[in-house]
């Protein structure tokens, strides 16, 4: 009975994994969370995370002001750009006390899709695409690549969101 009631609480992931036609790879494809990409045996680069290191003044910053946003991010795991940044993005939420659980994010298809039409709604043209949210609603997205670093981009958007019309 002990068993079954630890497996019933196992949680299966959200995410398909498909076998990339381009170059043989593993593609996640829907929900994924950073402990569904540090677990996959094949994404090395997500190891990278770990030899990050942003810079102190602007992770105290962060670390003042980042909880009241939430992030909704579409990453690539076939995707260099994503290789590259969303290491760092783990390592800046690690440093600034962000709770990893409340990053949604969404493995996609080399059309910029998920396997549950996420991406909708979303105009997701280019992966990775950081959506930094504050009650619900999008002040700033950092797309494929960094202005100056991660950290940099996201305190440039919680400092001075892109005004609405």
């Amino acid at each position: 009975m002990l068993l079954a009631g630890t497996a019933a609480m196992a949680q299966t992931p959200g995410y398909i994994p498909m076998k990339d036609s381009v170059d043989g790879g593993i593609i996640f494809n829907g929900p994924v969370t950073f402990e569904d990409l540090n677990g996959e045996a094949s994404f090395v680069w997500m190891g990278h995370s770990k030899e990050y290191k942003p810079y102190d003044k602007v992770i105290e910053y962060l670390q003042k002001y980042i909880r009241d946003y939430s992030f909704v991010v579409f990453m690539g795991t076939w995707c260099d750009d994503s290789h590259t940044l969303i290491p760092k993005l783990e390592r800046v939420l690690i440093q600034a006390n962000y709770p990893l659980a409340k990053v949604t994010m969404y493995g996609t298809d080399r059309a910029k899709t998920t396997k549950n039409g996420e991406q909708k709604g979303y105009n997701i043209t280019l992966v990775p695409t950081i959506i930094v949210m504050k009650n619900g609603k999008e002040v700033g997205r950092i797309t494929e690549n960094v202005k100056k670093t991660i950290e940099d981009d996201l305190a440039a958007i919680i400092t001075f969101p892109p005004q609405t019309k």
